[in-house]
Formats: C-alpha cells, sequence, structure tokens
C-alpha cells in the first residue's frame, strides 16, 4: 500500500470517526436534557435533611460531568492529531493531496 493510500484511509477514518462522535454527542445533548430537567425538579433543598447533603449530591454531578467534558477534550484532541500529522507530511511534500503525501512515516511495505 502506498503512503497516499494510506493517508488517505487514516484521513478516510478519521472522517467516519467523527461522524460516530457527532451522533454519539447528539445522543449525549438528549440524555443531558433529561438529566437536567430531573435534577431541577427533583435535586431541591426540600429533599435533602441537611444543606451538607444537598452539597454531597451536586458535587458528585458535577464531577460526572467533569469527566465527560474531559473525555470528549481528550477524543478531540487525538482527531485533531491525526489531521494535524497528515496536514504536517502534505506540506513537507509541497503538494496537495493530488500531489500525494510525501516522505516522513514508514508505513512498512513498499507499494503493493
Amino acid at each position: 500500500m502506498s503512503r497516499e493510500t494510506a493517508y488517505a484511509r487514516m484521513l478516510d477514518a478519521s472522517a467516519k470517526m467523527q461522524s460516530n462522535v457527532a451522533m454519539i454527542l447528539e445522543a449525549k445533548a438528549v440524555e443531558a436534557e433529561k438529566v437536567r430537567s430531573w435534577l431541577c425538579n427533583h435535586v431541591t433543598p426540600d429533599a435533602f435533611t441537611e444543606h451538607e447533603e444537598q452539597l454531597k449530591e451536586t458535587l458528585l454531578v458535577h464531577e460526572q460531568l467533569i469527566e465527560i467534558i474531559d473525555g470528549l477534550a481528550k477524543l478531540g484532541q487525538g482527531m485533531s492529531n491525526v489531521l494535524k500529522a497528515a496536514l504536517r507530511q502534505d506540506q513537507e511534500s509541497g503538494g496537495g493531496f493530488g500531489g500525494g503525501f510525501g516522505g516522513g512515516f514508514d508505513m512498512g511495505d513498499k507499494d503493493q
């Protein structure tokens, strides 16, 4: 497989992954809206005997949200690294995608 083909496959896989992530995020947005509604209706001062209990519960929810946001940020960073690697190789070769990706990464097998 040529390098150009390998990079094209890598970019195609990245595009498909981004599409799947977009679908996941849409589903998460719907889920988050349901959770928000539930929290607004059920996590009230009347539901807890002490203020500390309410604080602990809300902190747990916020910790979960921070973990989700952190995971999404890492996923986005990983996907952007794939694109940066492909673009860096394209710039080093001095051509567009049609001109090939040029040297750089050794993909193992030569043209098959």
